[in-house]
């Protein structure tokens, strides 16, 4: 049986739902004026290595034992460098709006499938009915207003980078989690951010069009403000806190942050941008909440529980 939900842990999911809901835009900003690569590849390498960097300072375990090197670097390319250049290249083509439709829908579902291939959890018939009313919800906020133009072709090519990015996250998240018998989260989360930005920073460095124009980082303030809000909130906390979820919860609990985000993004844009929220929208909203707290009740017999890694405070053991 799952342990009930600590006070910390919900406030760790609330503040991930939040920073998740807002993520969208500042990266919508960030590679309108920056290259993708460059703009995602300089965050998450930069992020892992001050968690590592924080790590290390503490007299704690920063490298991984040399047995889970191969996996560790499958893991990293996976979760951070397919993920990110798929989404941002896709989100390039796509409206915000859209993307968050792609991912609301799509990530729950996409987790909880990879941990039951994994033999990590065991679906049930309140996951299989929450996740049926996130999606419905998920239609009635976002879908309308998504789908009343026609896609052209980059419309589509943008809508499947975007879908192969949350894949590619999912199935990542996933096989992070047998790593945590060994590794602690936070230092699996260091490291996965630490080789996955570098991968995608010299691949964009080797490839990719105006990327070494972006390294001069005369990006102008909003596209700097909001990189440095991805690297803080996004990258730093959210992903950290994430990992410990995925650790205490399951894969699939913490992946209902994609059924709650969507909300606090239309909360935001009536609040601060003057947007209409129709009695559709209104109970589209209803719905995903109500979708959420269905799904993130504790269950009997999933997931199957992981032992935590013991702390050793040796530095750089491998």
């Amino acid at each position: 049986m799952n342990a009930p939900s600590t006070a910390s842990q919900r406030a760790m999911f609330v503040f991930i739902c939040f920073v998740w809901g807002t993520t969208w835009l500042a990266m919508k900003v960030g590679i309108s004026t920056i290259s993708p690569g460059v703009f995602a590849g300089l965050r998450w390498t930069l992020a892992g290595a001050i968690i590592l960097a924080f790590r290390a300072a503490r007299g704690q375990r920063v490298m991984p034992p040399p047995r889970l090197i191969p996996r560790l670097l499958l893991v990293s390319v996976v979760l951070i460098t397919l993920n990110q250049i798929t989404q941002l290249y896709g989100l390039k083509y796509i409206t915000a709006g859209l993307a968050a439709v792609i991912s609301s829908a799509l990530t729950p579902i996409a987790l909880l499938v990879f941990a039951v291939v994994a033999g990590q959890e065991r679906i049930n018939s309140r996951q299989a009915a929450a996740i049926g009313l996130g999606v419905v919800g998920v239609a009635m906020l976002f879908g309308p207003a998504a789908m009343a133009g026609t896609l052209d072709g980059w419309q589509v090519i943008g809508a499947v980078g975007v879908t192969v990015g949350v894949l590619c996250y999912t199935a990542g998240s996933v096989m992070t989690r047998p790593m945590m018998r060994t590794l602690e989260p936070v230092q699996l989360a260091g490291l996965t951010d630490l080789i996955g930005g570098l991968v995608l920073l010299v691949s964009a460095l080797a490839v990719e069009p105006g990327a070494w124009q972006s390294m001069h980082l005369q990006w102008g303030w909003p596209a700097f403000l909001g990189w440095l809000y991805l690297l803080i909130a996004g990258s730093l906390l959210s992903t950290t806190m994430y990992f410990l979820l995925v650790r205490d919860w399951g894969a699939s609990r913490p992946g209902t942050y994609a059924f709650i985000s969507p909300v606090i993004a239309v909360a935001i844009g009536c609040t601060l941008f003057d947007e209409k929220l129709d009695w559709g929208e209104a109970i589209g909203m209803l719905l995903m909440l109500g979708a959420a707290g269905l799904a993130l009740r504790p269950a009997r017999g999933s997931p199957v529980p992981l032992p935590r890694p013991t702390a050793a405070p040796v530095l750089n053991e491998g």
